[in-house]
C-alpha cells in the first residue's frame, strides 16, 4: 500500500479500543487465530500472534510460544488489497504464506482513501487435504529443516476452519474495520469541527478589529459570515461611534474583492458641486479650478469596494447619480458626455434613520430600496455592557503598545463606573476615555476610578434614551423611582435576584419581570 496519500491512523488508540479488544477475543477464542494491522505501507502495526502453546506460522520459532505470524505475508496481503482497491474492490483477500497456512485481510477505507488492513492467520480449510498436506511439506522441506513427524503433527494443530466458519471469520473482520472507520471518521469530525470554531473565531473576533462578544454582537457576526460572500449593497445604520466603518472593512477584506481597492467617502465632508467632481470626477476646463482631468473615486474603486459615510446627506441631485451607479454601473464624469461603466460594490452607512428622511421626502425612496439591501444595524455601547470589559482590555494592550509601555490595568470600581455609563458617544468615546485615562495615570500601573472624567463619574447608567429622560408626570415618576430602585438594590447584591427580591419585599417571580421590562441585565463586574 505503500505510495497511497492516505491519512494516518492513530492505531495506539484503535488498538485500544474496547471493541476492537473484544472482536480480536473473539476471533482467538473460537479459531485459535491471532488478529494484526498492517499500516498503508505493508508493515505489521500489530503482526498476528497465535494462541497455539507452541505453534505459530514462522517454523523457525515453532518451540517458542506465541511468537508473530509470518511477516512476509503482511507485506503480501496489503499488496493484494492495494491492487483490489485499485480496481475498486472493497472485500477480503486471502494469501499463503511460505508456511503453507492461509493468511486472510480486509481493508480499511474512509472517504475513498485506504487507511490500512486488518489480518488474520495462519490456517488451513476444512477438506482441504491437498492444502494440510502442502502446509507439512513446507515445514519438512530444507528450508524449515522440521523432522516430517514434527512437520505432520504442528500441521494437524493448525486451526481448521470450514467455509462457513470462513465467511463469519470474514464478517468479524469487516465488523473489526468498520468500527476503526466509525472511531477514525469520528475524529476527524472532530478535528473538522475544531478547525471550524477555529476559522470562527478567527472571523468572527477578528472581523478588521471588531470586539465584541455579546448576543447583539453575535447576531452582527452571523449576518457577516452570510453577506461577505456576495456582492448585494449593504446599509449599515447605527448611532455615531458604533464602528460602521470597521464593518464596512469588515466586508470588503473578508470578501472576494478584498485584494481590489478599499474607498472611503464621507458625503458630509463636501458641499455639493465637490462631491459631484470627487466620487464622479470631472474633465479639464468643466468649471473654475478644473485644470486638468479628474478620476472620480467610483472609478478609483472599481472592482473593488467603495463605502459611503453618512449617506443620508448626500444631495437629491447626487442621489439620482448614485442610483444609476447602482443601477446600471455607469456614471458620467462632470463636465464629460461619455458614460464609463464600473463594477463596485456598494457599502452604505447613515446614523440618520433614512426611512423617516423619505417619509419626509429628503431622501428618494428608490434609492433607500436600492441601498437597502441588506441591512445592518449595529447596537450602541449600552445596549451590548458584556463587551465593555473586552474592550478595555484590548484599547489598553493597543495604548501599551503604541507608547512600549507595560499594560495598565482598571481599579475593580473603576470598570464597574465604566460598565454603569450610558456612552452616548459608544465604542470612540470608549476609546478616547481609554487613552485619556492611560495618559493621566502617568507611571502608575494601577488605575483608580478618580481620573475618570467628570461624565462618567456623576452619570449612572441609563439603558434607553427615551424611557428615562426626566418624568413628566407623576405615572413616569414612579416608573423612574421604580426602576432606580430596583437597579441599587441588584446591584447591592451583586445581581442574586433571590437576595434582591427579598431585600424589596417582592417575589422573584414579579422581580424578573420588572427586570425584563426596565432592561435591567446583569452586567458584568470588574475584577479588583
Amino acid at each position: 500500500m505503500a505510495g497511497l496519500a492516505a491519512p494516518t491512523l492513530n492505531w495506539e488508540d484503535i488498538l485500544d479500543l474496547h471493541v476492537i479488544k473484544k472482536l480480536t477475543q473473539i476471533i482467538n477464542r473460537r479459531w485459535q487465530l491471532g488478529v494484526g494491522f498492517a499500516s498503508t505501507d505493508g508493515k505489521w502495526v500489530k503482526p498476528p500472534r497465535l494462541v497455539l502453546g507452541d505453534g505459530a506460522c514462522e517454523a523457525v520459532q515453532l518451540r517458542k510460544p506465541g511468537m508473530a505470524a509470518c511477516e512476509k505475508t503482511a507485506g503480501e496481503v496489503a499488496g493484494l488489497i492495494e491492487t483490489a482497491f485499485k480496481r475498486g474492490e472493497l472485500k477480503a483477500v486471502t494469501a499463503v504464506c511460505h508456511a503453507g497456512l492461509r493468511e486472510m485481510g480486509v481493508p480499511i477505507v474512509l472517504g475513498g482513501e485506504l487507511l490500512g488492513a486488518m489480518l488474520v492467520g495462519g490456517f488451513i480449510v476444512a477438506g482441504d487435504d491437498a492444502g494440510a498436506g502442502q502446509v507439512a511439506q513446507r515445514l519438512a522441506a530444507p528450508a524449515l529443516g522440521l523432522p516430517r513427524t514434527d512437520a505432520d503433527r504442528l500441521t494437524a494443530r493448525q486451526p481448521r476452519l470450514s467455509p462457513r466458519d470462513v465467511d463469519y471469520l470474514t464478517e468479524l473482520m469487516e465488523l473489526c474495520a468498520e468500527e476503526i472507520v466509525t472511531f477514525q471518521a469520528e475524529i476527524v469530525r472532530r478535528e473538522q469541527r475544531l478547525e471550524k470554531m477555529q476559522r470562527d473565531l478567527n472571523t468572527r473576533y477578528s472581523y478588521d478589529a471588531i470586539i465584541g462578544r455579546s448576543r447583539p454582537m453575535q447576531e452582527i457576526y452571523r449576518l457577516l459570515d452570510k453577506v461577505i460572500d456576495s456582492d448585494s449593497t449593504v446599509l449599515i445604520s447605527g448611532e455615531n461611534g458604533t464602528g460602521k466603518e470597521l464593518v464596512a472593512k469588515a466586508i470588503h477584506h473578508n470578501s472576494a474583492r478584498k485584494h481590489r481597492r478599499f474607498v472611503i467617502q464621507n458625503c458630509s465632508a463636501f458641499n455639493d458641486n465637490l462631491l459631484d467632481s470627487e466620487l464622479f470626477g470631472h474633465k479639464k476646463g468643466s468649471f473654475t479650478g478644473a485644470i486638468s482631468d479628474k478620476q472620480g473615486l467610483f472609478e478609483v474603486a472599481d472592482g473593488g469596494t467603495f463605502f459611503l459615510d453618512e449617506i443620508g446627506d448626500m444631495s437629491p441631485a447626487l442621489q439620482v447619480k448614485l442610483l444609476r451607479v447602482l443601477q446600471e454601473g455607469t456614471f458620467i464624469p462632470v463636465g464629460d458626455t461619455s458614460a464609463k461603466q464600473v463594477d463596485v460594490r456598494i457599502i452604505a452607512a447613515s446614523n440618520r434613520d433614512l426611512k423617516k428622511m423619505v417619509e419626509k421626502g429628503e431622501f428618494r425612496e428608490d434609492l433607500y430600496y436600492r441601498v437597502n439591501v441588506i441591512n445592518l444595524t449595529l447596537p450602541p455601547l449600552r445596549d451590548r455592557r458584556d463587551d465593555i470589559p473586552t474592550l478595555v482590555e484590548f484599547f489598553l494592550k493597543k495604548n501599551a503598545k503604541g507608547r512600549r509601555l507595560q499594560m495598565k490595568r482598571l481599579t475593580k470600581e473603576c470598570l464597574d463606573r465604566l460598565l454603569d455609563y450610558a456612552w452616548p458617544g459608544n465604542v470612540r468615546e470608549l476609546e478616547n476615555e481609554i487613552e485619556r485615562l492611560v495618559v493621566l495615570a502617568g507611571d502608575d500601573k494601577v488605575i483608580a476610578d478618580d481620573l475618570l472624567s467628570q461624565r462618567i463619574r456623576d452619570q449612572a447608567a441609563r439603558e434607553g434614551d427615551d424611557d428615562y429622560l426626566e418624568p413628566s408626570s407623576l405615572p413616569d415618576s414612579v416608573k423612574t423611582l421604580e426602576r432606580q430602585m430596583i437597579f441599587e438594590i441588584l446591584k447591592k447584591n451583586q445581581w442574586n435576584k433571590t437576595k434582591a427580591a427579598a431585600e424589596l419585599k417582592i417575589s422573584r417571580r414579579n422581580l424578573i419581570r420588572k427586570v425584563t421590562k426596565y432592561k435591567l441585565e446583569q452586567r458584568p463586574r470588574g475584577k479588583a
